[in-house]
C-alpha cells in the first residue's frame, strides 16, 4: 500500500480549510484517511496560525515511505521537517 500525505478539503462553500492527512494513494481526495496530521486554514490573517502540523507523526509516516504532495512539501519545508535519509548498511 502506497501512502500519500495530502490535503483534504473541509468547510463550506467560499470558506475552505484543509486537513493534512495520510491516505492510501488510491483514495479519492475527500475519501477516508488513515490518520489526521494537521490542518491548513488559508483564510486566517496570521501566517503562523495558518498551518499546524503534528511533527512527530509526519516524521513517522515519512520514515516508513509516505510521499507528500507538492503543496504539503512546501508546508513541511517551512516547518523544518525533512524526509529521513536512507542509511547505508553493509
Amino acid at each position: 500500500m502506497a501512502v500519500r500525505i495530502r490535503l483534504k478539503r473541509m468547510g463550506r462553500r467560499n470558506l475552505p480549510f484543509y486537513r493534512i492527512e495520510a491516505f492510501d494513494s488510491r483514495t479519492k481526495r475527500d475519501g477516508r484517511s488513515i490518520e489526521n496530521l494537521g490542518f491548513y486554514d488559508p483564510l486566517l490573517k496570521e501566517e503562523d496560525a495558518k498551518v499546524k502540523l503534528k511533527k512527530d507523526r509526519i516524521e513517522y509516516w515519512l520514515s516508513v515511505g509516505a510521499q507528500p504532495t507538492e503543496t504539503v512539501k512546501k508546508f513541511l519545508r517551512k516547518a523544518g521537517i525533512r524526509k529521513p535519509q536512507a542509511t547505508a548498511t553493509k
